[in-house]
């Protein structure tokens, strides 16, 4: 399967595994990531536009033809006006369960049910392709690794920075976190990342 026609989220979403073990990565800041990342794909693509710092929807009528990025759009124009980085935590895991469902229905993930805490049912999910997985954690290793973060590809450098500051492969160092903000390009870019940082933050702490 080829990775380069996902969309943003998804892919963040996809390489969030332990190719050895199949477990998930970052668990607990995941909901955060495939957010983050959703705001970079609508920004990018132009749905989404700032107006003085608010997440502010260009077109009312406006759709990706993507399930997960559709209902995300459709939660910013029916709620309170908020930030880049409001939105990266506001009702993050919807879009997370979204992302998910889009991939287990394209054949990507495999849905598997197990019980938390004993009693109450969870769907868990796992890559059908562990390859895939590798190659979108390669890709972000060789953006980090790169000799110039101008020569990145904009869709690698968007992955790579995000997956970075949300240490979704491993904890970053400080030189990973500041090829992080070389591979950032953009002031919606930069408050989308900043949100990001901070909801990792406040994770920790809380942890």
């Amino acid at each position: 399967m080829l990775h380069g026609s996902l969309s943003l989220p998804a892919r963040l979403c996809l390489l969030s595994w332990d190719t050895a073990t199949g477990e998930p990565l970052a668990a607990d800041r995941l909901p955060y990531l495939v957010r983050a990342g959703a705001l970079t794909e609508l920004a990018r693509r132009g749905p989404l536009t700032d107006v003085d710092g608010i997440v502010t929807p260009a077109d009312l009528d406006a759709r990706t033809g993507d399930d997960a990025l559709d209902d995300f759009l459709e939660l910013v124009m029916e709620s309170r006006p908020r930030t880049w980085a409001e939105w990266v935590t506001a009702h993050a895991s919807v879009t997370l369960d979204a992302v998910r469902a889009g991939l287990a229905a394209d054949g990507r993930l495999r849905p598997g049910k197990r019980r938390a805490l004993g009693f109450l049912p969870r769907v868990d999910y796992s890559p059908v392709d562990p390859g895939e997985t590798a190659a979108l954690q390669k890709a972000v290793r060789r953006a980090l690794a790169a000799p110039s973060a101008a020569r990145v590809p904009p869709e690698d450098a968007a992955l790579a920075a995000l997956a970075t500051t949300a240490g979704a492969l491993a904890p970053p160092s400080g030189a990973d976190l500041a090829r992080a903000e070389e591979l950032t390009r953009g002031a919606v870019a930069g408050e989308i990342r900043g949100g990001l940082a901070a909801a990792v933050e406040a994770r920790a702490r809380a942890a």
